[in-house]
């Protein structure tokens, strides 16, 4: 039942995985608690009940997300994507600020175009009577 399939392989992309969906899991089970305390009735439970559910909901997802991370095709997957990222040839920081630098100045020409041509054609409608001033 806490078998680990392939143990060893993918180990990173496996911990990111149940820690990414942990994270969200939290997310919402925190605001599960906060609205369950707004709107439980005052009473000896409500504490038991604000919290323990939210509780509850967390171990049932940790349980779940292990056993989806160790199951054979998601855990294939996360294997196969981790060996595939070693592969990679990351750019150095110096080409990732020059290729921002890059895109940021095509994308302001590019806006200062559309603007022109648009201001263009309203002049354009505007005299010969399509458009309205």
């Amino acid at each position: 039942m806490f078998e680990i399939y392939k143990r060893g392989q993918g180990r990173y992309t496996r911990i990111g995985t149940f820690v990414g969906m942990m994270v969200i899991v939290a997310i919402g089970v925190a605001v599960l608690a906060q609205t369950l305390g707004g709107n439980l009735k005052p009473s000896g439970y409500k504490v038991y009940l604000q919290y323990g559910i939210p509780t509850l909901l967390v171990a049932a997802a940790a349980w779940g997300m292990f056993l989806v991370v160790n199951r054979q095709k998601p855990a294939d997957f996360l294997i196969a994507t981790e060996s595939e990222m070693k592969k990679v040839s990351w750019s150095s920081r110096t080409e990732v600020i020059g290729s921002t630098k890059v895109v940021i100045i095509v994308t302001l020409i590019m806006a200062f175009l559309l603007f022109s041509v648009d201001w263009l054609f309203v002049m354009f409608f505007s005299k010969i009577g399509v458009m309205g001033k």
